[in-house]
């Protein structure tokens, strides 16, 4: 596939989903059953508008049965399903229409709150529309007037599944066949925000009132380390902070526990809510704007603003015996940083160190934690709650 989108000043190739493939794959496994002809090529015109000419492999022609595949083409955006064969067999069928269904390496659902129901194979609403039409379109233009039976297959789905966000997710035994506009267009944040809509739709599914998030695999780690608190329970948000509070008020939870290290959650206290670097590094300046407020030298400011790391200014608040102070400022600010965000929905923060431990909570954090079972680190006995900055 020849198109390209500029992004961040590059020329980046984009791809197509596995949605597509499997309804191009199963357009020309139509075909052919219901014609008799083999068909090297297929077009395809996906919801985004952008047509797709796709070559046809691996064909296997039969008087009852053909299946083929397309393989996938991701473009610049990597993902693990990139060339991997994407088949369809069709078969016909006494029940009237088009019959979908999954196969080997294709996933089944087995927790509520996915785009499919439990029991389904994972082929989402939009690849199975996509497949159906086209389908239809084939019967329509042989005259064919009985049924056909269309399953997506994979033979390396299982495998790369254990690479994705499947076994998380309860999709079991391969991959999902995705894709809302048919295309992939690389480096997508969208499609890295419509995942935890996804995993978090699944725990308010499952009856959840309180969201557990965190940034990455630092929180994650702190989550069940330190806090002993079931890692299953918290949903990984990367960057997108902000979206992810969005997120938990339109799916109606009453809260949300954000547990992050102080190098991501002290720009939240810049009212930074999409922490990536390309959005700025403001890290040691909101440091040192609050230890200047909590009376710390003009010399030692100097030095934060000169760190690295969160961990060496927080070594330096220690010496200068302002660390208390200048957290509770911080943690203060995130506190209302969240909250005006969040809106009426609740929102508490846990900011730690990987050296230091729980260096703050907001004041209503350690209640909101109880939800996932009882807490007794040390930390949390220890920690002082932030109070309305002066």
């Amino acid at each position: 596939m020849e198109a390209y989108i500029e992004k961040d000043g590059k020329r980046l190739r984009l791809g197509y989903t596995t949605g597509s493939c499997a309804a191009a794959a199963a357009k020309a496994a139509a075909w052919m059953l219901l014609t008799g002809r083999r068909k090297e090529s297929v077009t395809l015109d996906t919801p985004k508008g952008i047509r797709l000419n796709l070559t046809v492999r691996e064909i296997t022609m039969g008087e009852k049965e053909v299946s083929c595949a397309i393989e996938k083409d991701g473009g610049d955006d990597p993902d693990v399903t990139g060339g991997t064969l994407i088949f369809a067999t069709v078969t016909r069928d006494d029940a009237p229409g088009v019959t979908v269904d999954g196969g080997t390496g294709i996933g089944r659902v087995t927790k509520r709150g996915l785009d499919q129901p439990v029991g389904n194979a994972a082929i989402n609403s939009v690849p199975r529309k996509m497949i159906v039409e086209n389908v239809t379109e084939v019967m329509a233009l042989t005259d064919y007037r009985g049924g056909l039976r269309v399953v997506i297959s994979a033979p390396e789905g299982e495998a790369l599944a254990k690479k994705t966000f499947n076994p998380r997710l309860g999709i079991v035994g391969g991959i999902s066949i995705l894709g809302t506009t048919g295309i992939v267009e690389p480096m997508s944040e969208q499609a890295l925000v419509d995942t935890i809509r996804v995993e978090l739709r699944q725990h308010r599914a499952a009856g959840q009132e309180y969201a557990l998030l965190t940034p990455g695999n630092y929180g994650a780690d702190f989550i069940r380390d330190e806090l002993g608190t079931d890692l299953n329970a918290a949903v990984q948000v990367s960057n997108f902070l902000g979206d992810a509070l969005d997120i938990c008020r339109e799916l109606g939870f009453r809260g949300a526990l954000l547990v992050g290290h102080i190098g991501k959650l002290v720009k939240v206290a810049g009212n930074m809510l999409n922490t990536h670097s390309k959005y700025g590094d403001c890290r040691m300046e909101i440091l040192a704007a609050h230890a200047g407020a909590a009376g710390v030298p003009g010399a030692r400011l100097e030095e934060i603003l000169d760190c690295a790391a969160c961990d060496d200014a927080i070594r330096i608040l220690r010496e200068a015996g302002k660390q208390e102070p200048t957290l509770r400022r911080v943690t203060a600010r995130i506190q209302e940083n969240l909250r005006h965000r969040a809106g009426e929905m609740e929102a508490e923060a846990i900011v730690f160190s990987k050296v230091y431990g729980i260096l703050g909570m907001t004041d209503n954090a350690e209640a909101l934690l109880r939800n996932w079972g009882p807490c007794d680190h040390d930390g949390l006995r220890s920690v002082q709650r932030t109070k309305a900055v002066p």
